[in-house]
């Protein structure tokens, strides 16, 4: 197995734990048995529990970076928005869990949201930077994080019907602004 993927299953391993036993049971220990490897070829990859954590919140705020990433280099005005939320929408159609892991790493040690922090400021400023009304797109960002933290602490508010009208409304509303730039130019 390569080091990536051993790597990998590492990180699936803590965030299927933190989901089950609840972000501040987790143990190296119980990484290491559940993604099927020894302790030292857990510490191997990751040298302290405070390194695993700081991989969890890595690894999760990874995947919007690429989202946004991606759709950025098309030059597309609100592609980033777009891509915020096409990202959150596939995470809900896989039925993929809010992230447990960084709910574990942040009861581990709260200072590990200054790079989330950081790294959501980062994704605001790029979406407003390519959007056609920052505004707009200021309000699809936060009520996208909005639904994330109500999923992650457990205090939904909209059912996933409602959830989906909403998201289907900010689509709808980034659309219209799109075009009437595109149309005004």
């Amino acid at each position: 197995m390569t080091r990536g993927a051993t790597r990998r299953r590492i990180l699936d391993a803590a965030q299927d734990l933190a989901r089950s036993t609840g972000p501040g049971n987790l143990s190296l220990d119980a990484v290491a048995a559940q993604a099927g490897i020894s302790k030292g070829g857990l510490l191997y990859h990751f040298p302290s529990k405070n390194r695993l954590m700081e991989a969890l919140v890595e690894d999760h705020l990874n995947r919007f970076d690429v989202a946004l990433s991606t759709q950025e280099k098309t030059g597309r005005p609100d592609a980033a928005i777009c891509a915020y939320i096409a990202q959150f929408v596939a995470e809900r159609q896989c039925g993929t869990p809010p992230p447990s892991g960084l709910l574990a790493a942040l009861a581990e040690d709260p200072s590990m949201l200054d790079p989330v922090r950081r790294q959501e400021r980062d994704f605001l400023g790029r979406i407003r930077a390519n959007a056609t009304d920052p505004q707009m797109a200021t309000l699809a960002f936060m009520a996208i994080q909005g639904l994330r933290a109500m999923e992650l602490l457990n205090t939904q508010v909209l059912n996933r019907s409602e959830e989906a009208d909403l998201v289907d409304w900010l689509t709808t509303r980034l659309q219209a602004c799109s075009a009437s730039d595109s149309s005004a130019g």
